[in-house]
């Protein structure tokens, strides 16, 4: 699922499809390009399974196929949403990094979603400029945000004549419209669609015409045979208690899964209403997501702060990603300028800003830690508004900006590692390996 621009309505179209495919009886995997955990959210809901990350450049080529067709397993469709534009990625020379770079890397066709407001003849112009532009094959065309049936037509007779049939159309309706704020759309969860309302939106989408067509001509890459078959976890033999309510939900399937591969039993707990962490475990992760939207929440479960600062004490592994970051922290200010205290495992304090920190990192990890030995070199990416209200003092991390600058970010003492970094273990499983070998002590 691609488009022309971000606000195509990719997310919308690639849910309301997951949703129409399943009332068929249909096994559906969705998955999503990039690192972004909100949007596959909304698929995971429609879908009824997990929507996976696909990321070109968190992930080796050989490890996204491998990733992709074990995601795929045992499903009867497999729907992609694109990012950006079909053709934006790294930089405007290349389509690295980019849908269409993925599309030919997993040997996928494309279906076009053009938001059709305020145009007819001109869909077919951009259309058959999205397909010509670069070597990717495009399946067809979904029209979004359509006035009309009779709009809907004209556009088709345009597109006719440029060759790309019509898999469908939407109308324009606000209830579809899925709403933001600073981290991207709102989740599943805070944002729930009326299921028979969507349907009923979804009638115009042409289900048949768009399975035969995007089935022609996808072949299976050479993948390793443990891709296709069922995934087998080992017995476990550490507990690793992970953070995951309405303050921490950022975490990527697939590196779970590299956990639980490597023999860990992923055991979930609540920083916002739970008294202490789980009982016998060997490790804690606190992933990202919005503890400076539940600030004052975690700040009154001080018997679960306690719990934490304990539980670093004691030298077990605690790794803090992002918002875990600010949650070890000593206190966390809002927009308001309000200081929440937080864990203090981490000796800094964070503070929310209007400015956005981004982007993919190359990091070298400065010491070693329960991820990684010294002078790793890591891929990960950063998305977060708040900062440290002082330069690190024992720094995880090392990179270089766009200008070339060197960075020093996160914290990393002993047992204790955060940072706003996010990585992905299924990049590069020897991560897990090591946390789950740290946590068995």
């Amino acid at each position: 699922m691609a488009a022309p621009h971000s606000g195509s309505g990719k997310t919308t179209l690639a849910a309301l499809l997951c949703l129409a495919f399943r009332a068929r009886g249909l096994t559906v995997q969705p998955f999503k390009l990039g690192p972004d955990y909100l949007d596959p959210t909304h698929l995971t809901r429609a879908a009824g399974q997990a929507a996976r990350n696909l990321d070109t450049f968190l992930l080796p080529p050989a490890r996204m196929q491998e990733l992709f067709w074990r995601g795929a397993r045992g499903a009867e469709v497999a729907v992609v949403e694109g990012v950006m534009g079909l053709y934006d990625g790294r930089d405007p020379q290349s389509d690295e990094h980019s849908t269409a770079d993925l599309a030919r890397l997993l040997g996928l066709p494309v279906v076009l979603v053009i938001d059709a407001s305020g145009m007819a003849r001109t869909v077919a112009a951009l259309a058959a400029g999205l397909r010509d532009f670069g070597p990717v094959k495009v399946a067809g065309v979904i029209l979004n945000r359509v006035g009309s049936v009779r709009h809907a037509e004209l556009c088709e007779v345009a597109l006719r004549q440029v060759g790309l049939p019509v898999l469908g159309f939407v109308l324009r309706d606000d209830a579809l419209h899925l709403p933001s704020r600073h981290l991207g759309l709102l989740s599943a969860e805070q944002a729930a669609w009326d299921e028979a309302a969507a349907l009923e939106a979804a009638r115009h989408l042409r289900l048949d015409d768009l399975l035969g067509l995007t089935a022609q001509g996808v072949e299976r890459p050479v993948v390793r045979d443990t891709a296709l078959g069922a995934l087998e976890f080992p017995a476990p033999t550490v507990r690793i208690a992970y953070a995951y309510d309405e303050a921490f939900h950022f975490y990527y399937p697939d590196a779970l899964d590299e956990l639980r591969l490597a023999g860990a039993e992923l055991v979930p707990f609540s920083p916002l209403r739970d008294a202490g962490l789980p009982e016998n475990i060997g490790g804690l992760l606190l992933g990202g997501g919005y503890p400076e939207a539940h600030a004052e929440q975690l700040a009154a479960n001080s018997s679960l702060r306690q719990s934490v600062r304990d539980f670093a004490e004691s030298g077990r592994p605690v790794l803090g990603e992002c918002g875990g970051l600010m949650y070890l922290a000593q206190s966390l200010e809002d927009l308001e300028g309000r200081r929440h205290e937080m864990c203090g495992v981490v000796p800094y304090h964070t503070r929310m800003q209007p400015r956005l920190s981004l982007g993919y990192r190359e990091a070298t990890a400065l010491a070693g830690t329960p991820l990684a030995p010294a002078g790793t070199v890591l891929r990960g990416h950063e998305f977060h508004f708040s900062h440290l209200t002082h330069a690190p003092t024992h720094p995880a991390y090392r990179w270089a900006d766009h200008t070339g600058a060197e960075v020093l970010e996160g914290y990393s003492q002993g047992n204790v590692l955060a940072s706003y970094l996010h990585l992905h273990y299924a990049a590069s499983p020897e991560l897990a390996r090591r946390l789950v070998q740290a946590c068995k002590g």
